[in-house]
């Protein structure tokens, strides 16, 4: 049975933790050893003494970790030097963007790691609690109507005062898949009015179970969707007829989610420079697809910046600004994925089963004790 091993993410501004003390503590009943880096709790509410007291063993460093272990966890890629500890045969989860990281894969490869990408697990019904996107996604969609909130320079529900009414904000959520469902249903707690657009006419009755409006539009006939549930590239005349169509509502909104995604491939534009200078001077732009280049025609990831009086927040890794949260949903998808890896600690999946098959995306030769 392997050793597990739980390193701190060192990438700029990552809070977040791969395994957190409770699910540890699962871990140890099923007679598994996991050894974890110094600290790699802190940021995410998880102490060094919470991992002590569920079991596991904490020690110094990265390479202590990597020496120790046949088996690492994390949440975002490995640098190059990180992967320089992995020993031959270990194998490696958490999410590797492999598609954009294709020099990272190669040296997992080259160094003899077995790397299973969290983002790869397929969309089955076996693998929902394994669905780590799906987990990020509910909050990145939560925190971003936050981050909406709190730069739109008005509330955003009706309230009535002594010095008479104000109306609600209106927010416009474009996308409704898991971060565009979450983020309608919070900004209705907040007050808010809120209106959804997606291609796909089959979200409709979703958009109106959690109390939004489904912006109706007239849009060419196109496939939208892959057979795994993801949203699937368009042509140019349906990009634009997308575009012509949100512009007409942009003007009267005063917040706009935005969330639509290619997987692997560079966001649509869905507003152009054009559409931000017709919208309200002080309204916000949250851009959930800045990683991929934005939905937005003026998006800059990680960054905020303001053009003709809109505010536009491209939004990066916001499950690591509600650490605590996002690291106990992260910990449960990674616990699911290893009880699926090894149903008992001595007897490991098949390699070639479905689920493992499909997210693992390095098949160097494989040592003892590193399988599946």
């Amino acid at each position: 049975m392997p050793v597990i091993g739980v390193l701190k993410e060192t990438a700029a501004g990552e809070t977040r933790v791969a395994l957190v003390p409770y699910n540890v503590a699962q871990l140890v009943r099923d007679k598994h050893t996991v050894v974890v880096q110094a600290g790699a709790g802190v940021a995410a509410g998880s102490a060094d003494k919470e991992y002590l007291k569920a079991g596991a063993k904490i020690v110094a460093s990265a390479s202590a970790v990597c020496k120790a272990a046949q088996l690492i966890v994390k949440v975002r890629p490995p640098t190059l030097a990180e992967v320089r500890h992995l020993k031959k045969g270990t194998a490696l989860i958490g999410f590797l963007a492999p598609a954009a990281n294709q020099a990272l894969i190669k040296a997992l490869s080259a160094r003899g790691v077995t790397a299973y990408a969290m983002e790869y697990i397929p969309r089955i019904s076996r693998a929902q609690g394994m669905d780590a996107l799906t987990s990020m996604a509910t909050v990145a969609g939560y925190r971003s109507v936050l981050l909406a909130a709190g730069t739109v320079g008005k509330m955003f529900p009706l309230l009535m005062t002594a010095a008479g009414t104000i109306p609600p904000a209106t927010v416009l959520v474009l996308g409704v898949g898991v971060a565009g469902l979450q983020a309608i249903a919070t900004a209705k707690r907040l007050g808010a009015k809120v209106e959804a657009f997606d291609p796909r006419p089959a979200v409709k009755d979703q958009v109106k179970s959690v109390g939004a409006t489904f912006v109706e539009m007239v849009l060419p006939k196109e496939d939208v969707e892959t057979s795994g549930g993801y949203a699937k590239e368009q042509s140019a005349a349906f990009l634009k007829a997308e575009q012509d169509a949100i512009a007409g509502v942009l003007p009267k909104v005063h917040a706009v989610i935005t969330t639509a995604q290619i997987f692997g491939k560079k966001s649509p534009i869905l507003i152009t420079a054009a559409m931000v200078k017709a919208m309200q001077p002080g309204s916000v732009i949250v851009d959930l697809a800045a990683e991929g280049g934005g939905n937005c025609e003026l998006t800059v990831a990680g960054k905020t910046v303001v053009r003709h009086g809109v505010t536009i927040i491209g939004a990066v890794n916001l499950p690591a600004d509600l650490p605590v949260d996002a690291s106990h949903t992260y910990s449960r998808n990674v616990f699911n994925l290893l009880k699926h890896m090894y149903p008992k600690a001595d007897a490991p999946t098949d390699p070639e089963e479905e689920i493992l098959k499909a997210a693992r995306v390095t098949t160097p030769a494989r040592s003892k004790g590193a399988r599946p």
